[in-house]
């Protein structure tokens, strides 16, 4: 079976960057913190190196996507015969975005985001204030790649790896962190100018209050003696936020936002809990 990978596309996803994270953080951990877990792709590729951790233990605000997670880990075969049943078109995908998670069973829940998401317009993950997703369907040259049941098979397989998944605040997960585990933050990003898209995945919105609840937690956590590692826009109130640790400067490139011209390369911020 090939090694796990993200089973959604997620705006701000970290796949350019594994590289560079999987050299910063250490070769082994204890247990090792996602709070803000996402498309997982720093997580999956960890896994994937065998010995990484011992244990993980993974969150998200976004209700429906740790939903999505716990499915796929306890039902992978479920979720697999949901996504069969539905066929590529936009009726279908206009369907079911004019519907409500709980509106449906777990796996048909995590078949729905899994579809909409694959569907719809680059990949992209909305709701409005209602949590309606309010994505539009996307335009491929062929047909988009929902339904990959080897994969969704071995992300169940990892996932089952003394993994525990919660749904709520940054903070709470991370009470319990020592020294020789690994935290990893992957927040939404504090926007390059007041115009900036897609600073936000939840209905909620992640605020500026926000970013310095997470600094004041990177720095406690650093001072335990965790492995403590953070990606953030570059910009001057993140450098301000995280003075005096290792930060990085680096460029990736960010396809997803409404309008094209908008996309390119972007700078970015990874922050190392260790003094500068």
């Amino acid at each position: 079976m090939a090694p796990a990978r993200p089973f959604l596309k997620w705006a701000g996803g970290k796949t350019q960057l594994i590289g560079t994270l999987l050299e910063i953080l250490p070769a082994r951990n204890a247990t090792y913190y996602e709070p803000f877990i996402g498309g997982g792709a720093l997580f999956f590729a960890l896994a994937a190196q065998g010995e990484r951790f011992q244990r993980a233990v993974l969150n998200d605000w976004n209700q429906e996507l740790v939903d999505a997670y716990r499915a796929i880990r306890d039902f992978p075969e479920e979720v697999i015969e949901q996504l069969k049943l539905l066929p590529y078109s936009k009726e279908v995908f206009l369907e079911l975005r004019a519907k409500l998670p709980q509106d449906f069973s777990p796996c048909r829940r995590a078949a729905r985001m899994v579809y909409l998401n694959k569907c719809g317009f680059n990949g992209l993950y909305r709701v409005n204030k209602q949590g309606q997703f309010n994505v539009p369907f996307g335009k491929f040259k062929g047909e988009p790649k929902f339904l990959d049941p080897e994969n969704l098979r071995a992300c169940g397989k990892v996932l089952n790896r003394r993994v525990t998944l919660f749904n709520g605040d940054f903070a709470t997960v991370v009470e319990c962190v020592e020294s020789g585990d690994a935290v990893y933050f992957d927040p939404p990003y504090v926007p390059v100018n007041t115009t900036s898209n897609f600073t936000s995945y939840t209905s909620d919105g992640f605020t500026i209050d926000d970013q310095h609840r997470l600094a004041a937690s990177f720095r406690l956590l650093a001072e335990k003696g965790a492995a403590v590692v953070a990606s953030n826009s570059d910009t001057e109130v993140v450098r301000e936020l995280y003075k005096g640790f290792e930060i990085h400067a680096i460029q990736a490139r960010r396809s997803i936002n409404s309008k094209g011209d908008k996309r390119g390369t972007v700078g970015e911020l990874i922050i190392v809990g260790r003094s500068a």
